[in-house]
């Protein structure tokens, strides 16, 4: 990693493609943690792009919790949350849709039988939750 753009958090990873990173952000709207009962899923991660300070697009892969960590607000990091963010994040690689810049940076992996991965197809059966809300603009507060 030249720098630490995205704060040390996240796996930084390098699209292969231009129209892969709409790919991989879709893709991500359909793989987390699933109510069975209720059929619906909540997104774990995202992808974040990012230009660094001579204007090359970097991107990452995070946890919602990540990008909460991002924007200064409190964040509870369970055992399983980054394990689960690394193996998304290979599952991406294995789908040819991105690469991992620095394998290192997604070692510790959790079983996939923790993350529920919907087929497009059963996209509309389901209700697609996202706890996080990139582009989401803040509150201003105005001190006087």
């Amino acid at each position: 990693m030249k720098d630490n753009l995205f704060r040390g958090l996240g796996v930084e990873v390098d699209i292969k493609r231009p129209d892969n990173f709409l790919k991989v952000k879709e893709t991500l709207t359909r793989i987390g943690v699933a109510s069975k009962k209720e059929k619906k899923l909540y997104q774990s991660c995202h992808i974040l792009h990012k230009r660094d300070a001579s204007g090359t697009s970097r991107y990452a892969i995070l946890m919602f919790k990540e990008l909460f960590v991002l924007d200064g607000k409190e964040a509870n990091y369970d055992e399983s949350d980054i394990p689960r963010r690394n193996a998304i994040a290979r599952l991406l690689e294995e789908w040819d849709l991105l690469d991992i810049i620095d394998p290192n940076a997604a070692q510790d992996v959790a079983p996939i039988q923790t993350i529920k991965i919907l087929s497009f197809k059963e996209k509309s059966e389901w209700t697609l939750v996202a706890k996080y809300k990139i582009g989401k603009k803040r509150e201003v507060i105005k001190h006087e």
